[in-house]
């Protein structure tokens, strides 16, 4: 069993944004970056199902070489190897197509990726990959068994849960309860740096959009605390500021 996991480069949840190019470019100088946590998730239980000798785990990234630490994190977490597609990340299409293109000259049984990356939330790249691909893509999944031959997903539903069965290649992307996020230890730390790590040329691809402009939310507003025996004051404030009553 050869699976695929497809891996961001985020920065980290405590990270200040900011942007440059007359706020058309993210400005990642003195950014820390990690791996996408929901890529993490997806990795831990890629691992596992090859956990025994019973397959290999390929960990795929679309960016320049500033991301290679962050490939490096995801061998020591425990994956075979690693590939770099060498391309800056311009939007989910270009990522996605970029990973397809890699996938359909390598055969591998399954891919998977988080079900969004922390950065855009876009979750669009699992079911593009599986478009280019023409095979079952499986969105926010829970759960991800697999027999050898065919694989049992569950993910939520409004009011409860479904079942798929999957034979053959399929695209899923993996949410909280998939699996527990592993954290690297020693020993994997020292063979993440002898793991093989290819990197690759990028393929063309029509750029069919581009970021105009990137905004900050607008800050909150201040909070007004009230005492506790001023109730009227309260209500006063909820009907003529802020009219909600």
């Amino acid at each position: 069993m050869k699976i695929l996991v497809c891996i961001s480069n985020v920065p980290d949840t405590t990270t200040k944004i900011t942007f440059t190019n007359d706020n058309t470019q993210f400005n990642t100088a003195g950014v820390q970056f990690i791996v996408n946590p929901y890529d993490e998730i997806a990795l831990s239980r890629a691992i596992e199902l090859c956990e025994g000798g019973k397959g290999t785990v390929t960990v795929i990234n679309v960016g320049e070489s500033a991301t290679e630490p962050t490939i490096r994190k995801a061998l020591a977490i425990g994956a075979d190897d690693a590939v770099r597609i060498d391309a800056a990340p311009r939007d989910a299409y270009f990522t996605a197509f970029q990973i397809a293109e890699y996938a359909k000259a390598n055969d591998f049984d399954m891919i998977l990726c988080g079900r969004e990356s922390i950065d855009y939330n876009g979750s669009q790249v699992a079911a593009m990959i599986g478009e280019f691909l023409d095979i079952p893509s499986i969105s926010i999944i829970k759960k991800l068994d697999y027999d050898g031959s065919t694989a049992t997903i569950e993910r939520e539903i409004e009011g409860g849960k479904e079942v798929v069965a999957v034979s053959g290649k399929f695209v899923a992307s993996c949410a909280e309860g998939t699996a527990e996020a592993k954290i690297p230890n020693m020993r994997g730390i020292m063979s993440a740096r002898t793991k093989p790590l290819t990197v690759v040329p990028a393929s063309q691809i029509e750029e069919l959009g581009k970021v105009s402009k990137f905004e900050t939310p607008a800050p909150r507003g201040a909070v007004k605390l009230i005492p506790a025996e001023s109730a009227e004051e309260l209500i006063s404030l909820l009907h003529t500021e802020a009219k909600v009553i």
